[in-house]
């Protein structure tokens, strides 16, 4: 929502102020479609050469980020701690029936009670196979941190391209706008002969050129770019917050020692109250009592 309210803001003041100090419309909406082809085509042009078709796509999908912002609310980084509680106490209660939920987690009735978390493969994939390396003895924690922060900066580098193709092309855009000028001035040139009044509508339409292409790398696609890389930042905490448990778990804490470890090691914005995890802990516990 905050992102719409942005963009809206963004056109209301350059387009409002420059009518306010009586700037006409009529001239940048004759030359936009024209100079919108030439800049938006050549700067979509230069991005899918740089990128493949992969990368096109996961581009595409993020920017959506924009609008939505981050996938993980609070109230998942609580059920996560929830999840991750019922896997290491069950690991040390009972390790061989540990076996059949993290082999097939999608029939787990564990990681039922948590369907968000289930939809994620890559949490999914980081808690069953760290807990499965455990069980076969692949249990010093300095290794396996190791690891674990080495797939994580493999995935959150694979994450941010998008942040970074977005601002390759933000930073393409103002020199494509000089491109689009240069012809306009190129395209003015041959009607030199003509009177003023006409030379500077041709003139004030090149130079929408240089505008547009300065406008949508600073006002649009840079802040868009911005935007996705702080999101997914932002997202990378909930693994993070995996490794942190998973992690105390194979210093041989206590399970809900853990838990406050992960807990504490979470920002504070979405990091949950030690009361209402504790009220959710609680809510777990008679769960599996029952």
């Amino acid at each position: 929502m905050i992102g719409i309210i942005g963009v809206i803001v963004i056109f209301i003041m350059v387009f409002g102020g420059y009518i306010a100090a009586g700037g006409k419309m009529a001239i940048i909406l004759k030359s936009l479609p024209y100079e919108l082809m030439i800049i938006g085509g050549a700067a979509i042009g230069a991005f899918v050469i740089s990128n493949d078709v992969p990368a096109i796509r996961h581009t595409l999908k993020d920017i959506g980020k924009v609008f939505k912002g981050p996938t993980w609310r609070p109230e998942d980084y609580r059920d996560l701690l929830c999840l991750l509680f019922e896997l290491i106490r069950l690991a040390r209660q009972n390790p061989v029936g540990l076996e059949e939920h993290i082999e097939a987690p999608a029939e787990s009735t564990i990681f039922a009670n948590y369907p968000r978390i289930l939809k994620d493969k890559e949490a999914i994939d980081l808690i069953c196979d760290t807990l499965r390396s455990a069980s076969m003895n692949y249990d010093d924690p300095h290794q396996v941190e190791e690891v674990l922060e080495k797939r994580m900066d493999s995935n959150r580098e694979s994450a941010l391209h998008s942040s970074h193709a977005l601002q390759a092309m933000a930073d393409g855009l103002p020199a494509l706008g000089i491109v689009a000028a240069v012809l306009g001035v190129i395209k003015t040139m041959g009607s030199i002969d003509q009177p003023p009044e006409i030379l500077g509508r041709l003139i004030g339409g090149a130079l929408v050129g240089t505008f547009l292409g300065v406008f949508l790398a600073y006002g649009i696609v840079g802040p868009f770019a911005a935007k996705v890389g702080d999101v997914t930042q932002e997202d990378a905490h909930f693994y993070q917050l995996i490794r942190e448990v998973l992690v105390a778990n194979l210093h041989s804490h206590a399970t809900n020692i853990c838990i406050e470890v992960g807990r504490q090691n979470t920002p504070s914005h979405i990091r949950p109250s030690f009361s209402e995890l504790e009220e959710a802990l609680k809510d777990v516990k008679q769960r599996e009592a029952v």
